[in-house]
């Protein structure tokens, strides 16, 4: 298992086409891949679970990952989040 934490800087946060983004980032690798903010935790690879997690600018949130290529994809999401989702 990996784990980062990493603060969403851009101003609407993880929502509509930034979450789109993430998620199919996320869905790029093998790994079982979560989010988590405050005590709720979410599949990185579903919409509909990352925007239940209601996820603003400045919000501090943890990427989960477990399996084969675990650092890979967290190192990669947390990238994406650090570049304003235009990698």
């Amino acid at each position: 298992m990996y784990v980062s934490e990493v603060k969403v800087q851009n101003q609407v946060g993880l929502h509509a086409r930034p979450a789109t983004f993430f998620i199919q980032k996320a869905n790029e690798f093998k790994s079982s891949i979560w989010v988590e903010k405050d005590e709720r935790r979410v599949n990185a690879k579903s919409l509909l679970g990352v925007l239940s997690l209601g996820i603003v600018g400045g919000t501090d949130i943890r990427i989960i990952a477990d399996g084969v290529d675990e650092q890979l994809a967290v190192d990669s999401l947390v990238r994406l989040i650090d570049n304003g989702f235009t990698e």
